[in-house]
C-alpha cells in the first residue's frame, strides 16, 4: 500500500518536540524542510496530502509560511502547530494545535484532512465534499451528511460567490414546487454550518442574505 506523503516544516529546537520520526513510525512518508521557502518551492514536486507547519520549532507564528503555501495551492490542507495560544487567522490553516499534545492527536488531525477514498470529490477552499461516501471535511472536522445536506452543500459549492434564492434552493433540494414553508431549509443550513464553520454562530463561509437566500463565500 502506498504511504501518504506529508510535508513537514520543522526546525531544530531542543525545547520543542520534533514530530518527524513519530509520524514516520505511524506509516507516513515524511518530506522534511527546515524553512517555509524551501517547502513552498517543492510543493508541486512532492504533492503532499497534508502539510504540517511546526511553527513552535521555528519560534514563529507560522503566518508567513502558511500564506506562502496557500499562495501556491489554496486547496492544500495545512495543520499549524503553535507553542501557546495566540490569535491566529484561521483561514491560513485548516487545523491549529497548541503544545503540548500527543502524537496520536496530530495523527487524528492529519487523517481528518486527508483526501477521501471516494472517486467523486468536490473541493472548494478548505471544504472537501466526498459525494460517494457522503462526508465533508472542513477546518479539521470530518462530518457524515444526510443525502439532503449533501445535495444542499453541492449546490452552494457549485454556485459559490453567488446568492442562491431560498425558493430555488428549496425546490432543488426537496424536489418540489411547493415553497409555502421553507423553515426546514434554515434548519439544514444551521446543520451545514456546524459541519463546515469554525464558529457556526458567526459563519465566515455560509452567509445569509436577508430576504433573498444564501451565499457560500470561500
Amino acid at each position: 500500500m502506498k504511504k501518504t506523503t506529508l510535508l513537514l516544516v520543522e526546525g531544530r529546537n531542543a525545547e520543542i518536540p520534533s514530530f518527524a520520526n513519530d509520524l514516520q513510525k505511524k506509516g507516513f512518508d515524511i518530506r522534511l524542510f527546515q524553512n517555509g521557502s524551501q517547502a513552498a518551492s517543492k510543493l508541486k514536486q512532492i504533492n503532499p496530502a497534508v502539510v504540517v507547519v511546526n511553527a513552535a520549532s521555528l519560534r514563529s507564528a507560522g503566518t508567513r509560511i502558511c500564506m506562502s503555501l496557500r499562495k501556491r495551492d489554496q486547496k492544500l490542507p495545512v495543520i499549524l502547530i503553535l507553542s501557546k495560544e495566540k490569535p491566529v487567522d484561521k483561514t491560513l490553516a485548516d487545523s491549529v494545535l497548541v503544545l503540548p499534545f500527543t502524537v496520536q492527536k496530530l495523527v487524528n488531525r492529519v487523517k481528518a484532512l486527508m483526501p477521501g477514498d471516494g472517486n467523486n470529490l468536490v473541493s472548494l477552499g478548505p471544504i472537501r465534499l466526498d459525494l460517494e461516501h457522503r462526508r465533508v471535511r472542513s477546518l479539521g472536522k470530518n462530518t457524515k451528511l444526510t443525502p439532503r445536506l449533501i445535495t444542499l452543500l453541492h449546490i452552494l459549492m457549485d454556485k459559490h460567490g453567488e446568492v442562491v434564492e431560498r425558493e430555488a434552493l428549496f425546490k432543488k433540494v426537496w424536489e418540489t414546487n411547493y415553497t409555502g414553508d421553507t423553515r426546514t431549509l434554515d434548519v439544514h443550513i444551521s446543520w451545514l454550518r456546524r459541519a463546515i464553520e469554525l464558529d457556526p454562530d458567526k459563519p465566515k463561509f455560509l452567509k445569509t442574505i436577508r430576504g433573498v437566500g444564501y451565499r457560500l463565500d470561500v
